[in-house]
């Protein structure tokens, strides 16, 4: 059972991170992004004050798991990631600063583009040059 969660909690970890890091791309899914931001920043720096910043509670049940697995994790789940994926060893203090600039970054880029939207005014210029061709 620990390693399917171990699984599953990878798969959905990472699609979380995937999904906050391009979400802005799509116009759909921006509204989402960037609540997935907000609640990340919120659990790494409402709940951080509490329990640790940069506290993230999937990377606290995934390490429940893994512990009982027998694993020794690094204190950064982008660590981990990132060791897994090109087994590459990152410092703490790297992870960290890659996780800040990454969320900054998908922040800024979704907010970019959920404010500065030209699609309403190309769905009016259809709209005007419908009404031009009727007359």
């Amino acid at each position: 059972m620990d390693q399917a969660l171990n699984i599953a909690f990878f798969v959905c970890h990472s699609a979380w991170i995937a999904f906050v890091c391009t979400g802005w791309i799509w116009k759909r899914t921006r509204p989402w992004q960037l609540a997935a931001i907000a609640l990340t920043a919120a659990s790494w720096f409402v709940l951080g004050f509490r329990y640790g910043w940069g506290y993230c509670p999937l990377t606290e049940w995934h390490w429940q798991v893994r512990a009982r697995l027998g694993f020794i994790d690094p204190p950064s789940y982008i660590q981990l990631l990132i060791s897994e994926l090109t087994g590459v060893e990152l410092r703490q203090l790297a992870a960290d600063v890659l996780a800040v600039v990454t969320l900054v970054l998908a922040a800024g880029l979704g907010v970019a583009r959920t404010l500065g939207d030209p699609t309403p005014r190309r769905t009016l210029r259809v709209a005007e040059s419908s009404d031009r061709r009727s007359k």
